[in-house]
């Protein structure tokens, strides 16, 4: 994670992410687009709602990778729910909204890259003790956080730690 922030904070150093997200509204408006526009402005709402939080935060990588992150989860829990109930027409919608918010987030590792890397990472906990699933996820978390979803990221720690 610490690289690809690095990494798209020098490439868009320029401009902000509500920049970014509102240049690509416009576009989507004069393109007709209205499934990205209605995508667009959902990050956007999250956008505001964090600069009216309160807090003295200012949006910066990890905070707008955390937005895009809440409504890549709200759109693959639609996807299930969706499926579930045979609502294909709606399914495919969310899938579609999906895959323009996955332009914003860094590129997905496979399972077997997560395997790899919770391997390294066990094996560097492995000599300071024990490694269990409580000592072994939050390390495991802190490096992949948004690199690959979390249900594959614990069936590999559970996998590392014989669960």
């Amino acid at each position: 994670l610490g690289v690809w922030l690095l990494l798209f904070s020098l490439f868009f150093c320029t401009m902000d992410f509500t920049q970014i997200i509102n240049d690509e509204i416009k576009k989507a408006m004069i393109g007709g687009d209205k499934l990205r526009l209605e995508t667009l402005r959902s990050v956007r709402a999250g956008i505001i709602e964090f600069e009216k939080s309160g807090s003295d935060k200012s949006l910066g990588a990890e905070e707008f990778l955390k937005i895009v992150s809440g409504n890549v989860k709200k759109r693959k829990d639609a996807i299930e729910q969706f499926r579930a109930a045979g609502r294909m027409d709606l399914m495919h919608k969310e899938e579609a909204e999906l895959a323009i918010l996955m332009e914003f987030m860094p590129k997905q590792l496979s399972g077997e890259e997560v395997e790899s890397t919770v391997a390294a990472i066990a094996a560097t906990l492995a000599g300071s003790g024990a490694v269990d699933f409580k000592t072994l996820m939050p390390a495991v978390m802190k490096e992949l956080k948004g690199k690959a979803d979390g249900a594959v990221i614990q069936a590999a720690v559970k996998k590392a730690v014989g669960q």
